[in-house]
């Protein structure tokens, strides 16, 4: 196939958006979409279009693009499992600082956390993040309920009652913690406590495994994917990013497993972003992901790449998650491990904007870079070239991290 050839393989494509653990509505995905691809069209010099698609199952959006000469129509669905999230979020405050317990018993026990430690930091600080600042508000609200109370207690003694002044301090300083604890998590846009706090205690509750709605929402997820496989696209691309990323293996692999995946169909292609699948791979039940891992390594009917940042402060940068997750087979072929470099994609004033914005540089890969390298999600997800073409040749970050550190191996029960 002629370089001018390899343009033109693509022009219908599915892509096939699974958001990481996210309560909020797929639309806040098709708007980052808009605003993003026009900045880097006008950066790359493409052109690239975005309309809402209506009267469809699944949410989504309809992308023209015009990149090297080609046209291609793309339909992006984002797989929703946002309601699942937020079901587990609704828990009380005394529930979150119950589940902070289990969370890090869970992690602590089984010796986890500190094989994490041994892969990143950033993760792993990220993951403490919520059970230290929950920590600090606990006791902030504890030292405004005793300074209350004992305010109180010397209130009423003043007035002539101090037999029952010590216990009417105790009662109101009591009564003054929860209010504290309610003015925190009603501001937890701004901290991400009791959100960070949720979506580790997610992974953690099942030692790794899936609870029963998420397998039955895989079950559709899979069903979308093979429905799209058995039109005329050229192209069919699953993006996972960050806990999406240990959702699409899943998927994916039961997809392959079934014979759901036609020989003669579109090309299907893999890519996870920000991934973070050593923090589930890791936990003494995830026999299921860590099958899952091994089995979609060395499958044939996929090309997989896995793309992170060392500035990503919230994923398991450059760590192949077969290999340290202990389960890489004799024959394995994937994922293509790639670095996003945002030091080097990211103009020096942008980098500088972002450094300390770790939720935003979270989500970079989704968006535009000022200076980019081989890694565009626009060309990837919009563009005439399949995933396979496009990468066909590139080597491996040189900095990736394959070692084996995962205790957990089993891949059943």
């Amino acid at each position: 196939m002629t370089r001018q050839d390899a343009q033109a393989e693509v022009t219908r494509r599915r892509v096939f958006y699974i958001p990481g653990y996210d309560p909020i509505h797929p639309r806040r995905y098709r708007e980052l979409y808009r605003k993003e691809a026009a900045a880097q069209a006008a950066i790359s010099g493409y052109d690239i279009a975005l309309r809402p698609r209506q009267g469809a199952a699944t949410y989504g959006w309809h992308v023209e693009s015009r990149m090297e000469g080609h046209s291609t129509t793309t339909e992006v669905d984002v797989l929703v499992w946002s309601d699942i999230v937020r079901d587990s979020m609704a828990s009380s405050i005394l529930a979150t600082y119950a589940q902070l317990a289990r969370t890090v018993w869970t992690y602590v026990a089984t010796g986890a956390l500190f094989r994490l430690m041994r892969l990143r930091k950033g993760p792993v600080i990220a993951a403490l993040y919520p059970v230290g600042m929950l920590l600090l508000q606990l006791v902030l609200a504890l030292l405004v309920g005793w300074a209350t109370g004992v305010l109180t207690a010397t209130a009423f003694r003043l007035a002539g009652a101090g037999g029952v002044a010590p216990w009417i301090g105790l009662a109101i300083g009591a009564s003054a913690v929860i209010p504290v604890l309610i003015w925190f998590r009603r501001r937890d846009n701004r901290f991400f406590a009791y959100y960070l706090m949720h979506d580790y205690a997610f992974s953690a509750r099942w030692g790794g495994a899936n609870p029963p709605e998420l397998e039955a929402r895989m079950a559709e997820f899979g069903s979308a994917i093979a429905g799209a496989l058995a039109e005329e696209a050229d192209e069919v691309l699953v993006v996972g990013h960050s806990s999406g990323a240990h959702l699409a293996i899943s998927v994916l692999s039961d997809l392959i497993r079934a014979g759901r995946v036609r020989a003669d169909g579109p090309a299907l292609a893999f890519l996870s972003l920000g991934q973070v699948v050593p923090m589930m791979s890791f936990l003494p039940r995830a026999w299921r992901l860590r099958a899952d891992l091994a089995f979609l390594s060395q499958s044939g009917e996929i090309t997989w790449m896995d793309v992170t940042a060392p500035g990503d402060g919230c994923a398991f940068a450059l760590c192949d998650p077969v290999a340290v997750s202990g389960v890489a087979p004799a024959g394995k072929r994937w994922p293509l491990v790639v670095s996003a470099a945002f030091s080097q994609t990211l103009s020096p004033g942008r980098w500088k904007e972002l450094r300390w914005r770790f939720f935003r540089l979270h989500f970079q890969y989704l968006c535009a870079f000022d200076r980019p390298g081989d890694y565009d999600y626009f060309r990837i997800t919009a563009g005439p070239l399949r995933l396979a073409t496009r990468y066909a040749g590139r080597a491996a970050s040189k900095s990736r991290i394959e070692r084996a550190v995962n205790r957990f191996t089993a891949q059943s029960a």
